[in-house]
Order: structure tokens, then sequence, then C-alpha cells
């Protein structure tokens, strides 16, 4: 155990600190695709006894109309925030008909880019803006790469830790840049080892073919003799790999998590300056907007990582801005697939496991990166996406190459003190017990959930899609069954009936050009 992590240990280990532990705040954002009971994408509108997916707390969509996104508010109980997504997809079925949720991360049967409506949320200009932004994504990635669904998982330390941290550290300049620089700090770790949480949790080893669409297999085999599905043998997660969300374009966008400024810079850059590739696509000559403008990325959100630094932005106030305005207020984990075993597509164990990772990255000394270790992060990534459970499979820890095993079974130790101090806060044995699940999957790679994946479709000889359905089908009549508190329901009810109210109030207010707005909206990068 290094010493800075022991120093941070010993801070917290401190009776009056230990309770600040129970003040962890997590936020789930869950994406299902909306499905035919065939097993086709949807092709239905936003249900409208949804409510509005412009102004609804918990219900909105993602790329596409039959995206579904599911957002818990920020809680301090890990249970609270599952029970809530459980009434959410609750409250859903009631909605759609005969159709059900995707209970995985790769799509269902796909036809084409054509086959993806992508998603409306009404005429103000707000509206109009999210959808061009979304054409523009199809123009320049396909629209099929945007229905792949995942869970983002937002964390962040309570403002006693951060008073308590600051003070302990001498208080060393203003608090908010200690806890951006903190944050930040958590993020270098985090790219540094989120190969494990890969290797961990990874639930996307196979596609159905017709994800492809006849383009190149990136090395995939043929599940079966008409290629209805391809998988790598070893493979963990496809979502995270050259499959999921990846752009050549990008590939030169070295985004620096050293500083704020750093961050800031890279992206607002990005934003601001041309790039020829997107030339073409239509940006608001004539009126004709099929992308937001033609710089390497439209906006921010485009830019596609593993982690973001967030602050919550004031209304139609950029994401960049409210960084700069007011500094880092949590974390956003983006590399977590869906877990079709669970009927939320995670559960608490995982959630227990991911907080216990984070705590680590964050008390963990945490060195600037430059280039050349940025390239080995992205190797170590890559080779456990498609092989991380290879016998023998070496990684690169920064100095030596190292069997992940090794190295996986050194870091689940090294955060054993973490999760024990959880339980004390928690007065539980719930956290040592996940790690000891954690620390059994690197024992034996058949119990991670991508093996389990595997094996299910080779036992049962079921290419991807019909084992995926299976689970889709399982979790609907679950979900169908399972009834709502009068309470529940009468909140989600108005909810509903609140947001389509609220949009309606939005369009009604509008009084300049679309032009006019984005303008405005752009201007805010001039000062960054």
């Amino acid at each position: 155990m290094s010493s800075h992590l022991q120093k941070q240990l010993q801070a917290l280990g401190q009776p009056e600190a230990r309770g600040m532990l129970t003040g962890i705040k997590r936020g789930i954002e869950k994406e299902s695709l909306r499905i035919e009971a065939k097993g086709t994408l949807a092709q239905t509108p936003h249900p409208a006894g949804l409510g509005s997916a412009l102004t609804h707390s918990f219900i909105t969509t993602d790329y596409s109309e039959a995206l579904l996104e599911f957002i818990t508010p920020v809680n301090t109980s890990m249970e609270g925030s599952l029970q809530l997504l459980e009434d959410i997809h609750s409250f859903v079925y009631q909605k759609i008909g005969d159709e059900i949720l995707w209970s995985a991360s790769m799509p269902c049967i796909m036809s084409g880019d054509a086959s993806i409506p992508v998603a409306q949320y009404g005429s103000s200009n707000v509206a109009r803006m999210k959808t061009v932004y979304r054409s523009g994504l199809g123009h320049r990635y396909g629209r099929i790469m945007q229905a792949i669904a995942g869970i983002h998982y937002n964390f962040s330390m309570p403002q006693e830790y951060w008073n308590h941290a600051w003070e302990s550290a001498g208080c060393p300049g203003e608090k908010q840049d200690y806890i951006s620089e903190r944050y930040l700090g958590l993020i270098r770790n985090f790219r540094r080892y989120s190969w494990l949480l890969i290797y961990l949790f990874g639930a996307s080893p196979a596609v159905c073919s017709s994800f492809l669409g006849g383009l190149d297999r990136h090395g995939m085999e043929a599940f079966d003799d008409q290629a209805k599905s391809l998988y790598l043998p070893y493979g963990t997660a496809l979502r995270m790999g050259e499959l999921g969300y990846s752009s050549d374009a990008q590939k030169d966008l070295n985004v620096c998590y050293n500083s704020l400024d750093d961050y800031v810079d890279t992206l607002s850059s990005a934003i601001k300056q041309r790039h020829s590739t997107y030339s073409d696509i239509p940006s608001g000559q004539e009126g004709n907007y099929q992308q937001l403008n033609d710089s390497l990325l439209q906006i921010e959100n485009e830019f596609y990582s593993s982690i973001r630094p967030k602050r919550v932005a004031n209304s139609g106030e950029t994401p960049l801005c409210a960084l700069v305005r007011a500094g880092i207020e949590y974390i956003e984990v983006r590399s977590v697939d869906i877990n079709p075993f669970s009927p939320v597509g995670l559960d608490d164990t995982q959630m227990r496991s991911l907080d216990t990772f984070l705590l680590y990255c964050l008390l963990q000394d945490s060195p600037a990166c430059n280039d050349d270790e940025q390239l080995v992060q992205n190797a170590n990534l890559k080779a456990v996406v498609n092989t991380g459970r290879q016998p023998g499979l070496q990684l690169n820890n920064g100095s030596d190459d190292i069997p992940m095993v090794e190295w996986a079974n050194e870091l689940l130790s090294a955060m054993r003190p973490i999760a024990e101090m959880l339980d004390t806060a928690h007065d539980s044995g719930d956290y040592i017990a996940s790690l000891d699940c954690q620390l059994g999957k690197v024992a034996d790679p058949e119990l991670t959930p991508s093996a389990r994946i595997l094996k299910e479709m080779h036992d049962k000889n079921l290419p991807f899609f019909r084992l995926a359905m299976t689970y889709s089908e399982k979790w609907a009549q679950y979900f169908r069954e399972r009834t709502l508190s009068t309470d529940v329901q009468i909140a989600f009810e108005e909810e509903a009936q609140r947001s389509l109210l609220a949009q309606r109030d939005i369009e009604a207010s509008d009084d300049i050009s679309f032009k006019h707005y984005l303008d405005n909206f752009f201007s805010q990068y001039e000062g960054l």
C-alpha cells in the first residue's frame, strides 16, 4: 500500500470522519431499447403515457425514439436508487403495450440506419437542437452505433468529506479548486485501472450479426453455421471497443485530465474549430440543419470517454461553462454494460464494487499523465475488451508487463481497507462480500458476466439474439407482474402530465429563431 493511500485511509479512519462515507451520493442513468415482440427495434414514437422526453425528471430518450433512458436523482441510499429504478421500469411497462425492453447493451435485430428513428423532443429551439445534434451523430458515425445501450454511474463525495479533506491538507488554495483537482486525480486513476471494471463487469462478448450489416467482423468468430451471432472467445465488453462508441476522427483528440483548464481548453477548441471531414454535412445553409456545426465535436457530449467530470449546468448553459463557473461537482462513469442477469441491468453488489473502486481511485496517489501513458492505458483497455479472459494475458502497469490476474489481485487487495471502512460506516459486511465476489471472478474467469453469457449460448445452443431475447422476456414478465404502490403510481402519472405542460410552456416562450438560439448557445464557448 502506498504511503499516500495509507495517509488518506488514516484520515478517513478517524471516528469523526467515518460517518462521511454514508454520505456518498450516486445517480444512475440506464438506457434500454424498446423492441417489438418479435425482437426488432420499435418504430413507434415515444409513448405519450410516459410524458415528455424533453422535460420528464426520470424518463427520457437518448439517441433514438426507441432508446429509453431512465434517470434516478442523486441519492445517498443505494437501495433507494435501485428501488426507484425498478419502479420506473414497472411504470414504463404499463405504457408500452406489447413492446418490451431489451436486456443487453449490444442491440437487437437491426435493419440498417433507416430503421433507427432519431429522437424527437417537440418544436422548441432547445428540442430542435437536441434532435439536430443526434442527426449529426448519425451522419458522422452511423445510427446503428448510437443504438448501443449502457449504464452511466454518477458518483460524488459529500461536502462534509471535502471540508475535512481540504482542512487536513492545510487548506491549499480555494476549496472548490482543491475539489476539482482531487476529482481529476480520481479520473486519471480510473483511466489507469478501468480495465479491471471491464473484466469484472463486461457483459457484451457477442453481437447479433445484423449489427454489422455485412461490414468488417473485427476478428470475431461465427457462433453458428449461419453466422447469426459473432463473438470473441475471450472478449468481455465489445461495447467499449472498436465496435462500440469509437471515432476515427476523435483518435487524435488527446484530452488531458491533468488540470481543469487543460480539459476545458482541449474540448472547447474541438468545438470551435472546423473539421473538414464534416464540411459536406449541412449545418444551417438555407435553413438545412443536419448537424449543429462542422467542428470535430458539435458539443462536448460528442466526446466519447469512459468517464467525465460533471457539474449540473444552469438552464441554457454549456457543460464546459458550468465546469469553469463552479468546478467539478461529480464524476460520470460511462463504461458499465447492461447486465442481462439483473432485472434493471445492475445490482447492489456491483454498485458496492463501483463505490469501492472509485473511492480507491480518489484516495490513491494520482500523478499527472502524459501522452505515452495514455497510449499504454488505451492498449490495456483494448486487450481486456477483446481478450480479457485469455489465460496468461499480460498488461503493462507503466513500467513492466505483468499478468493481468496478478495486477487485478494487487488492486483488489489494496481496496480491502476501503471496503472495510465502508462496512464500518454502514454497519454491514456487504462491501467486503462484494470485494470477495470480484476476487472470485479473477480466480475463475467463468464467473464473469461475459463468460456466463457465452457459456449459456453454447450450452443451450442459443445465438446472442435469442439469449438476450429470453432474458428480455423474463424481465418483461417480472415488471408486468410487479405492482406499484398507490402513492408511487400517482406520482409517476402526475410527473408525466407535469412534463407535458412544461414542454408546452417552453414551446410557447420561444421568441427567437433557431439560428439565433444556436448563435447564443455557441457564443458561450468564445470566452473559454
